[in-house]
């Protein structure tokens, strides 16, 4: 999986007033949980756009004091007027332990129920897997190629057993609808 690097400077005081002062020099209060300790450290605001405002889910190697430290963004909170950062929690990677993320659902293939004049619906756009770091994909690779118009494409066609996927296996994640064009055409002839 990919990873987003994020320096920081480990924190003194925890306080209201002292967080305040943070985000009003354009730092962002953090924590990381999940490993021996508790660490509160602050990075700058403009670090964390690659890693929040993407479709794509990296991990984050939190960098405090010249210690690398591999996370996930567990939590993050917006200021509720002007969109800033206020607060963001991360959580300690460990490499035999099974954690849950949200993944992409990357669709490949042309379907022949499109190329037939139906229209293709996304109706998933990320899984929620359960696997451990090692095995957590970019993205979960989901072949239409075979879909006609009325076909799904169901969760259990996208197992795999170097992760769990934490949904029904009727859960549809993509499926081929008749378009208004081609229903017409149908009822004309």
């Amino acid at each position: 999986m990919k990873s987003i690097t994020i320096k920081g400077s480990q924190r003194e005081s925890v306080g209201k007033s002292a967080t305040k002062a943070l985000r009003n020099a354009g730092q962002v209060p953090c924590v990381i949980y999940g490993g021996d300790k508790v660490l509160h450290f602050s990075a700058d605001e403009k670090q964390f756009k690659n890693l929040v405002y993407t479709p794509n889910v990296y991990t984050a190697t939190i960098e405090v004091n010249g210690e690398k430290i591999e996370t996930i963004l567990q939590d993050i909170q917006f200021h509720p007027i002007h969109d800033r950062i206020i607060h963001a929690d991360f959580y300690q990677l460990q490499a035999d332990k099974e954690i849950s993320m949200n993944i992409p659902v990357n669709l490949v293939g042309n379907s022949k129920g499109v190329i037939a004049g139906g229209a293709l619906r996304h109706n998933l756009r990320k899984l929620k897997i359960k696997a451990i770091p090692a095995n957590l994909p970019d993205t979960i690779e989901a072949d239409i190629t075979n879909l006609q118009i009325g076909n799904k494409l169901y969760v259990s066609a996208l197992r795999n057993d170097s992760y769990q996927i934490l949904h029904n296996d009727n859960t549809v994640v993509a499926q081929v609808r008749m378009s208004r064009n081609a229903a017409k055409a149908a009822a004309e002839e």
